[in-house]
């Protein structure tokens, strides 16, 4: 029985421990409602449907929806970064599929929260029996935990995979229930009501109880006379309030991003060339990038000196010329020392075209000792932009315990830009300080932080969603701007 329960769906099985439920009662629920997920398991408690069923009462009723917000705390999360590069091959495949209208993520990952406690990918399809086929085709995919006529859950590389394959016909409606969140879909239930429907698990009805079906979210979204509400702001919170008004503001796109402000090389602890990064970057796109590898004295494996700084500006100069229809710009993440001076002289950064400051402490300094630190740094004429400022190293370490408003005010007044940083480890502004960042007035980059040419892209991305979490605009953003007003900007600080 406990081999058994091992290879349930994670859901199910924390359900069953949580002891709200007995087996009998388990596969009730799972026969009945076709319940795999605790987006399931919410939508059932939410509809009223679990109460329906022979082997119920009210009072387990209520006990399963006591158990749905501790339902994971006991589970091991995901790092975005990790789930994210474990399903692109998988939704990639999806994709591939003859049949599949469309393939993405759904849960916290499409939600893109900094951990994740549910991999549940979502592909509309005609013709689910090709999809599964292809899915238990990978070479990396473990024996299945559980297999029906539209879903398949899985274990890769340990963590457990679930796929849906809803009809196209009312996919929106799936995919909706599965992004969530449980608030946000819960306020748009009653949003729904007030406005003479009811969105239930199966999607939306009309007033007479038929379906209405929604081949997309955003059909469901303009049968309630709402704008689309992207995933990344799902809260609950305020975002079905804004957009009833007309107040969602234009998130930041990929698209939006003109070129990358933070990356390293070989020339400090990043794995590739400074030509490898340029030709990434010239791949993907970019106007601009700057190779910012670290200073003398930072914690990492290898660091400039200025010696190797001055090598690194000939290799610049040479890659100029190959790669004309790039600006490279030759900059430094520099420490910020505990006295507050930065780790290389004002002599040999002034010559740089750009200067990022940061502070990489793991212990010992005080709450204030920090923001004065920064502040120091940030009032340096040369300082353009600070790194990742809570310095958190996701999911391991916290940020730093700091008066951020404070940090922000800072920013503003002396015209540095503050980074929302896409490296796995750092996310950094996390979406709810990078959200305080902009209503402070301050201006900041996305950059991907990134040391492999390899990685560019995908930290891009993570840097991106983590924008968008924070409600922040193209206009906020510096490096959707152009490389002249990127000069400008820096410019008018040295000025």
């Amino acid at each position: 029985m406990e081999s058994a329960l091992a290879d349930l769906p994670a859901d199910l099985r924390w359900l069953f421990e949580s002891g709200a439920v007995n087996l009998e009662q388990l596969a009730e629920l799972h026969a009945a409602l076709g319940v795999t997920s605790i987006s399931d398991l919410a939508s059932a408690v939410a509809d009223h449907a679990i109460g329906e069923l022979t082997l119920f009462d009210p009072a387990t009723e209520r006990a399963i929806a006591g158990a749905l917000p501790h339902l994971r705390r006991g589970v091991p999360r995901v790092a975005l970064g990790r789930a994210v590069a474990l399903t692109r091959p998988i939704l990639d495949l999806l994709r591939s599929v003859s049949g599949v209208a469309w393939a993405c993520a759904g849960g916290s990952l499409r939600r893109g929260q900094d951990t994740v406690g549910d991999i549940e990918l979502i592909a509309a399809t005609a013709r689910p029996d090709d999809a599964i086929a292809a899915l238990l085709g990978m070479p990396d995919a473990v024996r299945p935990l559980y297999r029906s006529d539209r879903r398949l859950y899985f274990r890769m590389d340990r963590i457990q995979v679930g796929v849906r394959l809803p009809d196209p016909v009312n996919a929106g409606a799936e995919l909706l229930q599965a992004t969530g969140s449980r608030a946000h879909v819960s306020a748009l239930r009653e949003h729904a009501r007030r406005a003479g429907w009811q969105l239930r698990r199966d999607g939306l009805r009309h007033p007479d109880g038929s379906v209405q079906p929604a081949a997309t979210e955003e059909e469901i979204y303009s049968a309630l006379k709402l704008p689309f509400i992207p995933p990344e702001i799902r809260d609950g919170d305020e975002e079905i309030q804004a957009a009833s008004r007309g107040a969602l503001p234009p998130l930041l796109l990929r698209g939006d991003i003109r070129g990358d402000l933070h990356m390293h090389t070989e020339f400090s602890d990043g794995k590739d060339t400074v030509e490898a990064m340029v030709k990434m970057c010239r791949q993907l796109g970019y106007e601009y990038l700057a190779i910012t590898d670290h200073s003398p004295r930072s914690a990492a494996t290898r660091n400039l000196s200025t010696e190797s700084i001055a090598r690194q500006a000939e290799e610049i100069d040479r890659l100029r010329e190959l790669y004309p229809d790039i600006a490279i710009l030759h900059g430094c993440e520099v420490d910020i020392l505990p006295d507050g001076r930065l780790d290389f002289s004002d002599r040999v950064l002034e010559r740089l075209d750009i200067v990022l400051a940061s502070l990489h402490e793991h212990a010992g300094s005080s709450r204030d000792d920090l923001l004065r630190r920064y502040t120091a740094a940030m009032k340096h004429p040369l300082v353009a932009l600070v790194t990742h400022p809570t310095n958190r190293l996701v999911p391991f370490k916290p940020g730093y315990d700091l008066d951020y408003d404070a940090l922000f005010a800072v920013a503003v007044e002396t015209g540095t830009i503050v980074e929302i940083d896409g490296s796995p480890a750092h996310l950094d502004l996390d979406g709810a300080l990078a959200r305080r960042a902009i209503a402070a007035g301050a201006m900041v980059a996305v950059d991907s932080d990134s040391h492999r040419a390899t990685l560019l892209e995908m930290q891009m991305d993570l840097g991106v969603t983590t924008a968008r979490r924070g409600w922040v605009e193209r206009r906020h953003v510096v490096n959707t701007r152009s490389l002249a007003e990127i000069r400008a900007f820096i410019s008018a600080k040295r000025g």
